[in-house]
């Protein structure tokens, strides 16, 4: 063993008087790449959820907010990203002053659902739904009082309208090239952009361009522009990507500005 340090410390010693510079280092530093590497570190609570003080008290993770961080399920036939439903909710400004101007909004949702509530008997089946205040804002929302309306499709009306969505109406809004997408640099756990919801809105001037509605639009006096919602059941870690990808494969253009 004393040899072996005696010896190395000459060889660096020599190595220091003739090169100016101590020698290589032939030994892999690092440790062994065959080991196991550690069990991932348990998200721990701030407080003890046992203790009968602090049951129930506010308890978030000591690590931060896991939104956006925990991993995506494995794909497997039951957690295959789908589509569950489209929802297009409506709002009218002037309905606080005037409730008969829901009456043209209501009739336009029901022209593009395509059916009555359980109609056939199909129980699933919902019709319009108004939407009302929850709070007072401003001078034109009150609690209680209805400000729009929406509707939830599912099942084959909501293929039927998703096809004359990408068939019919898109190609022919002249100032729509796509759903804008967040820049690159925007945070990738904020709430708006881990939710497995895809969004956008239609203008009042597009909602012409529904079949459903260019047939008879004199029967509609007044066309509000509509917000839709793809829903679909992506759920950890790239489910806003998992959804993004879902859409598109249904003809919806993105695009990044």
């Amino acid at each position: 063993m004393m040899a072996t340090a005696t010896s190395s410390a000459s060889r660096i010693a020599y190595s220091l008087n003739r090169f100016r510079c101590a020698p290589g280092i032939t030994r892999h530093l690092r440790k062994d790449r065959t080991t196991q590497r550690k069990a991932a570190r348990q998200i721990r609570l701030k407080f003890d959820p046992e203790d009968s003080h602090s049951k129930f008290r506010h308890n978030p993770p000591i690590g931060g907010s896991q939104v956006g961080k925990k991993p995506a399920l494995p794909s497997t036939r039951e957690d295959t990203v789908r589509l569950e439903k489209i929802q297009m909710p409506t709002f009218i400004e002037v309905l606080g002053q005037n409730q008969s101007a829901l009456l043209s909004p209501a009739m336009m949702l029901r022209a593009l659902k395509g059916k009555f509530a359980k109609g056939g008997g199909q129980h699933a089946v919902e019709g319009i739904q108004l939407v009302k205040g929850k709070k007072a804002v401003g001078g034109w929302i009150r609690p209680g009082v209805p400000v729009g309306a929406k509707v939830d499709l599912r099942g084959q009306s909501m293929y039927d309208f998703l096809n004359t969505l990408t068939e019919f109406v898109l190609p022919r809004l002249r100032d729509f090239n796509g759903i804008v997408l967040s820049p690159k640099s925007s945070s990738s756990t904020t709430p708006s952009t881990v939710l497995s919801v895809v969004s956008f809105g239609l203008p009042p001037e597009a909602m012409v361009s529904f079949p459903q509605l260019e047939i008879n639009v004199d029967a509609y006096p007044m066309l509000p522009g509509i917000h839709i919602h793809f829903v679909t059941n992506a759920k950890g870690k790239g489910d806003q990507d998992q959804a993004r990808a879902l859409v598109s494969g249904f003809q919806v253009p993105f695009v990044r500005r």
